[in-house]
């Protein structure tokens, strides 16, 4: 390896230390969806966003209400003795990537059929503190 690339995975690796990540993978909705949800929360204050969440009437919404609050749990984890109350977290990045999808036949007219798709998708969202 590189000394440049060595010095710049260092600095990743240190900017990596006081976020927090949680990924939900294969979620059975569409990436469309629950891309709709999370344009709503990103850049967000954390406590907003799960108020935000909560009282949403999308199907997403209580999926990534618990993907936020794993993602507070692991900052938690990561700051020993530090409350996510106490420091002003926000979801810094969220990300909905396609997932595999289902193939499934649909009967159609005069014999025919019509290919279904059911969606799926993977969801990563990183807690930062304010800056």
């Amino acid at each position: 390896m590189g000394a440049r690339k060595k010095l710049s995975a260092e600095k990743r690796k240190e900017a990596m230390k006081t976020t927090a990540i949680a990924r939900l993978r294969d979620v059975p909705t569409s990436p469309r969806k629950m891309r709709q949800v999370a344009d709503i929360i990103r850049g967000m204050d954390v406590n907003k966003a799960l108020d935000v969440l909560r009282f949403s009437t999308r199907h997403s919404s209580r999926d990534l209400e618990k993907l936020l609050r794993s993602a507070i749990a692991n900052w938690e984890t990561k700051h020993e003795g530090q409350k996510a109350e106490g420091a002003s977290l926000v979801v810094k990045t969220i990300m909905v990537d396609e997932s595999t999808s289902l193939k499934r036949m649909l009967p159609a007219p005069q014999g025919r059929a019509y290919r279904m798709r059911k969606r799926s998708n993977h969801v990563t969202l990183i807690v930062d503190t304010a800056n």
